[in-house]
């Protein structure tokens, strides 16, 4: 057993902050919070002295070991851009988790990600929940499948005009991602038709298999969409179709914010601590988590890693106070809401009795401190820093 004791303690629950407080860990989970814990004879005992003490970060969008550190097409495993539906791919049989960037994102706090195919794809593939420690993917999974990556906007656009192929328009990335959901419908009506009558089964189709998922509201849409008429076609097919959706990026949403807040969707935005790398991007600001919050917006911030490292997840939370967001809210955003995103929420996110023990010690604010680094990282109630 593990007892952390004089912490101050942001529980990200109804709780609050628990000054002075301890947290007892068993067997990898949260067993008791709160002052005046009475550890075991055997319990290993840290006191650490006042210090904060967090959830493990959570980044909810992100492509963690699908772009390797420092290799080129090697290294590469995001995109099959070779065609525009690939929903059949699996995050998990494309990361590596001997990437340095696991130890840099861990050490800096980030103890769980979503992590998977990139935007090149109309319909790119299945995104997971990983811990960011482990050496077999296998043993770090979360929740997998997480969703479906789907992609509106330039991306798309540009990787198969270079081929000479559709969609070369925001119409057809529209229209192809209609239509696959059209069949995949159609795939789960024949599926539930063959329960009573096999001859009426449907020849076996692994991208349909995968689609029927979403069809069947057992997987949410991730859809990568930037400006804001890529953000409204996004809402626009998911009622058509009845299906859940989460608007990642969400770039342009502060001109929104108030239609987002009335659709209740929730928002995962970012990269914003970028550049300006393509004309969508034209009004990215660190104002948008703080507008959209201040309209009802569930938000969470993310790093598009590799586009900013995992382990400054943080400071783009901190980046979003100085623009005006609330510091809680910030702190929320990259613990509680992406669980509740994702739907993690039962193990992850927060300090409270039977969730993971996922625990971060800082030696400062993360949030405001520039200089802060973590003191210790606990991972499923292993030391792993």
């Amino acid at each position: 057993m593990l007892l952390i004791k004089n912490a101050r303690i942001y529980t990200m629950t109804e709780n609050g902050v628990i000054e002075n407080g301890s947290i007892l860990v068993e067997d990898g989970k949260i067993k008791e919070v709160g002052r005046d814990i009475v550890a075991p004879l055997d319990a290993e005992i840290i006191d650490v002295e006042g210090r904060l003490v967090t959830p493990g970060f959570i980044d909810a969008h992100c492509h963690l070991g699908m772009w390797e550190d420092g290799i080129g097409f090697e290294g590469s495993d995001g995109n099959e851009f070779v065609d525009p539906v690939t929903p059949h791919l699996r995050a998990i049989d494309g990361i590596n988790p001997m990437d340095v960037t696991f130890k840099e994102a861990r050490e800096g706090g980030v103890t769980c990600v979503a992590t998977g195919p990139g935007s090149a794809n109309v319909v790119g593939g299945q995104f997971v929940a990983i811990k960011t420690y482990g050496d077999r993917i296998d043993d770090m999974i979360v929740k997998e499948p997480l969703a479906m990556k789907i992609a509106f906007g330039e991306n798309p656009k540009r990787v198969y005009d270079g081929q000479k192929k559709s969609p070369v328009t925001r119409m057809a990335t529209a229209a192809i991602l209609r239509d696959t959901l059209s069949k995949a419908k159609r795939y789960v009506e024949k599926l539930e038709k063959s329960k009573d009558d096999p001859s009426k089964a449907p020849e076996f189709d692994m991208k349909m298999e995968a689609m029927a998922k979403v069809i069947r509201k057992e997987l949410p849409l991730k859809a990568h969409a930037h400006r804001a008429d890529d953000i409204f076609t996004a809402i626009r097919i998911a009622k058509e179709f009845d299906i859940d959706i989460t608007l990642e990026h969400c770039t342009e949403g502060h001109l929104i914010a108030t239609h987002l807040a009335n659709e209740g969707k929730p928002a995962i935005v970012g990269p914003t601590l970028s550049d300006r790398s393509k004309f969508e991007l034209r009004n990215l600001t660190f104002d948008t988590p703080k507008v959209l919050h201040d309209a009802g917006v569930k938000i969470a911030i993310m790093t598009d890693s590799p586009v900013i490292p995992l382990q400054y997840l943080p400071i783009c939370a901190g980046l979003a106070v100085r623009a005006g967001l609330d510091e809680m809210e910030a702190f929320k955003a990259i613990t509680i809401n992406p669980a509740e995103i994702l739907g993690i929420q039962d193990r992850v996110g927060s300090i409270e009795v039977g969730k993971d023990a996922d625990i971060v010690i800082f030696d400062g604010n993360p949030l405001t401190d520039l200089g802060c680094k973590t003191h210790s990282v606990f991972i499923d109630g292993k030391r792993i820093k």
